[in-house]
């Protein structure tokens, strides 16, 4: 089959796309899905470039599993999977065949029940993932949806989705609250607008300029620019209320300034940090002002399954920008590092891009 391998870590020559990879065949208890769309996600990025460093040395050369790496080369990225069941393994009823369906990316390696995020691992890192025709995944991974959505739009929701649901669920955001979303026209940043609005929060969002009419008609309350000089007091300014929640997917230079824009006892909320890792942290801020601090990545099955739900029932939309063959897949990733788009990136094999991307492809 035609897939793209990632073959080491380092910069876009370790994407190797080829049309001589085996066609996987599924195991006992897996489906093997035909791929019609996956979406691009920054943890395809920051695993190609070994950015997770470790915790003893920032730069060091890490992949997303800190110290406990199940990444192999080569790896077949892509978390986003939706296609059609093409086929059964042992143990899986023959009349899943044909379902189209949206995968869940995640590896528990807990038992059915047991919600911690502990041992977490993802198809497109322990094993190998979208990026291809054809990927063969667990078969309670893959969940049939009906919803009249078609297969690049699908495509947007499950890492995005998942990650923002579960910082969500981790800040325990209530009806009626405020939260603050940085990095508010990505991905994870777009989802948690609408997410909040799903539980009746009030989303504020900080982007770049020319963003502000896009954030608005997915659920903005209203913007603050990024760059602003005082990020405090314009922050204070447009929502003239405390902030009892901030989502953050940039950290950076602006990580101090977004503790100081929560109420005392606020929560942060984290799952990203394009804007920088390392940070500056006055201790002092967090302990006077009682502030809960949350480091969170992936979700549950149990917010994986309020997604499908959310998806069914209209709640969230699509937000996708573009498609990309995926032999064309250095020029995708390059646009999904420029940050100049809103929503999603998607990525369809080239056998079905008359049928599923052309039409979404400028």
């Amino acid at each position: 089959m035609k897939a793209v391998q990632l073959v080491g870590h380092g910069g876009l020559d370790q994407l190797v796309y080829r049309d001589d990879v085996p066609t996987p065949a599924p195991a006992a208890g897996e489906v093997l899905i035909d791929v019609h769309a996956c979406g691009m996600n920054n943890t395809d990025v920051w695993v190609r470039e070994g950015a997770y460093g470790s915790e003893t040395d920032a730069a060091e050369v890490s992949t997303w599993r800190r110290g406990r790496s199940t990444l192999e080369f080569p790896r077949i990225q892509g978390t986003d999977t939706v296609g059609v069941i093409a086929a059964v393994g042992d143990g899986v009823p023959a009349e899943r065949v044909g379902e189209r369906v949206m995968v869940d990316f995640s590896i528990y390696n807990r038992p059915e029940g047991d919600d911690s995020l502990a041992d977490i691992d993802y198809i497109g890192h322990g094993r190998d993932g979208g990026y291809a025709e054809y990927v063969a995944v667990p078969a309670e991974n893959a969940y049939e949806i009906t919803a009249d959505l078609t297969d690049a739009e699908l495509a947007t929701f499950c890492c995005a989705y998942l990650t923002a649901e579960q910082m969500l669920d981790r800040s325990r955001l209530a009806e009626g609250e405020r939260v603050l979303v940085t990095g508010a026209s990505g991905g994870v940043g777009s989802a948690i607008v609408q997410l909040a609005r799903v539980r009746g929060a009030v989303p504020y969002a900080v982007t770049s300029a020319g963003k502000e009419d896009a954030l608005r008609e997915i659920g903005a309350e209203d913007t603050i620019l990024r760059d602003t000089d005082d990020l405090v007091a314009e922050t204070e300014r447009v929502v003239g209320a405390p902030v009892d929640v901030v989502a953050d997917l940039v950290a950076g230079p602006m990580f101090n300034d977004l503790l100081r824009i929560l109420r005392p006892e606020g929560r942060y909320s984290t799952a990203g940090a394009i804007g920088g890792p390392v940070v500056d942290l006055d201790l002092r801020t967090m302990y006077l002002k009682q502030l809960e601090l949350h480091g969170s990545s992936q979700g549950t099955r149990t917010a994986f399954r309020r997604l499908v739900r959310y998806i069914s029932d209209g709640e969230i939309r699509p937000l996708l920008d573009r498609t990309f063959r995926l032999s064309d897949f250095h020029d995708a990733q390059r646009t999904f590092m420029s940050k100049t788009y809103i929503g999603k990136l998607v990525v369809v094999p080239d056998r079905h891009w008359d049928t599923v991307g052309a039409s979404y492809a400028s």
